[in-house]
């Protein structure tokens, strides 16, 4: 299945004052809610010429499989492929739950430098007080002349016989000059078991 999408029906509703994210008011474009059964969830309407930043909210993201990743692609085709080259980079702050093993630094494991899925999370835990929340920021999807940048900012609990929280930052482009009208979200292996993902336009 693909998700349960609830869809504005104008693009000057839903507006949210922007506190974050460079000002400017956001409006809701739509929403895909996982309903426990989701090899995905694609967002293949609302990427266009209308803003110059988009943002997608993930909200309590939780895996069916443990261990796993979560993560993205995105299409230049309305979402028939999502096979478009990235670069990105992620550094990374963490704690454990016992009270040790703190660390910041830089996740090269996890460098994006092709046209397969990019990890936005890693190492996902399955319990279920367990979840992953994320900003993902679009700059220009629409350009037919640069590249498409990206900054991601993900909060997350990884597995481990001592939990760890993780704060990961995301950073990179999409590296063509078509422009990008669909993304899609999935876990590396299993289904999504919940969560909601919003997509705002913001100008």
């Amino acid at each position: 299945m693909s998700g349960v999408i609830s869809q504005n029906v104008g693009r000057h509703t839903g507006l949210v004052k922007a506190a974050e994210g460079g000002g400017g008011e956001w409006t809701l474009i739509s929403t895909l809610t996982s309903d426990g059964s989701d090899a995905n969830l694609s967002f293949t309407s609302g990427l266009d010429s209308t803003y110059e930043v988009y943002c997608f909210k993930l909200i309590n993201i939780h895996a069916e499989t443990d261990d796993t990743h979560f993560q993205f692609n995105v299409s230049i085709d309305g979402g028939s492929n999502y096979n478009v080259s990235k670069i990105g980079t992620i550094f990374r702050g963490y704690h454990n739950e016992a009270g040790a093993g703190a660390a910041f630094n830089y996740d090269s494991g996890q460098d994006m430098t092709g046209t397969g899925y990019g990890t936005l999370f890693s190492s996902v835990d399955i319990s279920n007080d367990s979840s992953g929340c994320t900003e993902f920021y679009l700059w220009n999807p629409s350009s037919t002349t640069y590249t498409k940048h990206f900054s991601i900012r993900n909060i997350f609990q990884q597995t481990d016989a001592n939990p760890y929280v993780y704060d990961y930052w995301v950073g990179g482009y999409i590296n063509t000059t078509s422009a990008v009208n669909a993304v899609q979200f999935k876990m590396s292996s299993g289904e999504i078991q919940g969560g909601t993902i919003s997509l705002f336009g913001i100008g």
